[in-house]
């Protein structure tokens, strides 16, 4: 356990009543969203409501968590701009996640990944999957907690898992009360300030060693170049970081992460999915780049321009903090900045939590206790968050054991993805791929991987491309390559050794059969005349059918059909779909400009009195 260590950096009150005041402030912010959960599918997707650009900010404040901050602060400083390659690795995987993985998961309205494994495979699959997803979750809950201590460490100097304690009781409240509709709309807030707060960081920190060409000088030409060496040092390469943060991580992180999955399929459709992922990957991930790891090269120049004023002592995961607190030179600007790191790590710990829900929710307890009223199971996903919070504090102990964050989320990758990813990938893209391959991808590729770490210079050194052997952690960066071999190639033999699927097993889960998908979330032959969308005025009826009747003229309008999908929403753009629903067209009936609703649409829509409504055919 950590004693308690005396602060290294000096703060007041003030410094402390902004910091909390911004979490009040997130705290009210998730419970007002609380009252937007009427149903597990409010609590978990949020109705599939959204639209893509109030999406796109939720992801980029879950992918920029507090421990990339921190992380590749670190990296930053030890080895330059090169720390921005592991965070450019999204692009090369997105086209296989845009046209295969999003339009399965949405299509096939899958309550999480392991129910995919279930209707793709059988239970026991699902179980495996089940136990590698949960591990998966909070594990990642736990880097997020002890990014944060690490954080507030050197500013409280209190015991490290005192600090853990606190802000995993903050960060448990609004998610356990307030749900993805919360986590959406704090993501949003959160987006911008995590951005903002990381460009304010590089300005400030130009400013402080004197301008742009003082700082580019101080910089070695070695410490410029954009990629790392090949394959040294062992601690930080290109292969390494391209099997472990590309191929395990960013692989990991979209195909994998239930927390990511739930933020596209709150979008109103695969579409808007789709514009969310590309616009997140083509804008906003390099801004994140420097976002993220421009407090390790302000840190390098300082400590060369100015070494007077740069700690030496500093530890590597207090860089971040560090850099911020000399560069801001007001107390309220530093608090802002330390803000937005709690923010960040709100914004990635939020997401996971509600993901642990859903999980255990659908995957664990209603299998078991089957046939309750739908409020049960929320109370219960509640008491889950709340349970996931305190697991993921705990799980601290374990990862604080590594030199840095950076280390601990590259080893948490490189054993925690290979299984399920490799699993994922075959499922949806290779129809051969059968129950007994998956079996073996997961428990087969699980020994193979422990054998590996037990002994590396046997089994891993044939993939190590020329990184000397490091006795303390060994090829910790290359393992991540061995351990996705090792699970593909026990799926693959074993796949290519038993009976192939049928059609009929594999219809709509895989990309060869998406139209089979489509199919299924219609409920029949997708429509897809092109229409344009219609401003309606809305009118609550007493029925029973879930259905919306429109004029045939406006459903002519729309090349509309009775049976098909429409989405309705309030017609103000910058609410982004929170106030929308879902439904079914009815039979038309004569009054052009106006949609039959029932009472229950309206409430869940939450539509306002002389607020029209935009409609359209949902293709």
């Amino acid at each position: 356990m950590h004693s308690r260590m005396e602060p290294v950096i000096q703060t007041t009150n003030y410094f402390w009543l902004i910091l909390f005041g911004y979490f009040a402030l997130v705290l009210g912010f998730g419970s007002f969203f609380a009252r937007y959960n009427k149903t597990t599918q409010d609590f978990f997707f949020s109705g599939r409501r959204f639209s893509w650009w109030l999406v796109t900010m939720s992801i980029v404040a879950t992918g920029v968590g507090s421990h990339s901050f921190l992380k590749y602060s670190s990296k930053a400083y030890e080895h330059g701009f090169s720390s921005t390659m592991t965070y450019m690795n999204d692009w090369f995987f997105m086209p296989l996640f845009l046209f295969g993985w999003l339009p399965i998961v949405y299509y096939t309205k899958i309550r999480s990944i392991p129910d995919y494994f279930q209707r793709r495979f059988n239970s026991g699959v699902r179980v495996l999957a089940t136990i590698a997803i949960l591990g998966y979750m909070i594990g990642y809950i736990a880097i997020g907690f002890l990014t944060m201590g690490k954080t507030l460490e050197p500013l409280l100097g209190w015991d490290l898992y005192t600090l853990i304690f606190v802000v995993a009781i903050i960060s448990g409240v609004y998610i356990t009360f307030g749900g993805q509709t919360a986590v959406i709309f704090t993501d949003l807030a959160q987006g911008f300030i995590l951005v903002f707060a990381g460009i304010l960081v590089f300005i400030l920190g130009i400013k402080f060693v004197g301008g742009w060409s003082i700082f580019w000088n101080a910089l070695t030409p070695e410490f410029k170049l954009p990629l790392a060496h090949f394959n040294h040092p062992p601690n930080f390469n290109f292969v390494g970081i391209f099997w472990q943060d590309g191929v395990a991580g960013s692989v990991g992180f979209l195909f994998m992460n239930q927390g990511l999955i739930m933020r596209f399929m709150a979008c109103k459709s695969v579409h808007e999915g789709r514009k969310a992922a590309a616009f997140n990957v083509l804008v906003l991930l390099p801004i994140s780049t420097v976002v993220v790891s421009n407090a390790g090269w302000v840190g390098k120049a300082i400590s060369v321009v100015t070494p007077q004023a740069w700690n030496t002592a500093t530890k590597l995961d207090h860089v971040f903090t560090q850099v911020a607190y000399l560069i801001t030179g007001s107390e309220v600007v530093f608090a802002f900045v330390i803000a937005a790191v709690a923010a960040a790590l709100m914004s990635t710990v939020d997401t996971l939590i509600n993901a642990v829900a859903a999980v255990v929710i659908n995957d664990v307890y209603r299998p078991i206790v089957k046939n309750r009223d739908d409020r049960h199971y929320l109370r219960v996903a509640m008491i889950v968050s709340a349970l996931a919070t305190a697991l993921g504090a705990v799980s601290t102990i374990f990862f604080n054991n590594f030199p840095t964050l950076y280390e601990a989320h590259g080893f948490f990758h490189s054993t925690m993805t290979p299984p399920l990813v490799v699993a994922i990938f075959l499922g949806i893209f290779w129809r051969r791929y059968n129950t007994p391959a998956a079996v073996a991808t997961f428990l087969g590729g699980a020994i193979l991987m422990w054998i590996g770490s037990k002994y590396p210079q046997i089994f891993i050194s044939p993939f190590d491309h020329g990184i000397e052997f490091n006795p303390e952690r060994p090829y910790s960066y290359i393992r991540a390559l061995y351990n996705t071999v090792v699970c593909a190639g026990s799926g693959v033999i074993v796949g290519f050794l038993t009976t192939s699927p049928t059609e009929k097993e594999t219809e709509g889960l895989t990309v060869w059969s998406l139209d089979k998908a489509r199919e299924f979330f219609k409920g029949g032959v997708p429509n897809d005349s092109p229409g344009k969308p219609v401003e309606v005025t809305w009118r609550a009826v007493e029925k029973n059918k879930d259905e919306v009747r429109f004029s045939a003229r406006d459903m002519n309008t729309m090349s509309a059909m009775a049976g098909d999908l429409v989405y309705l929403c309030d017609k103000r753009k910058w609410l982004g779909g929170l106030k929308s629903v879902h439904s079914v067209y009815g039979e038309p009936h004569d009054m052009d400009g106006v949609v039959y609703i029932t009472n229950t649409q309206k409430e869940s829509g939450r539509f306002d009195e002389n607020i029209k409504l935009i409609a359209e055919k949902e293709l």
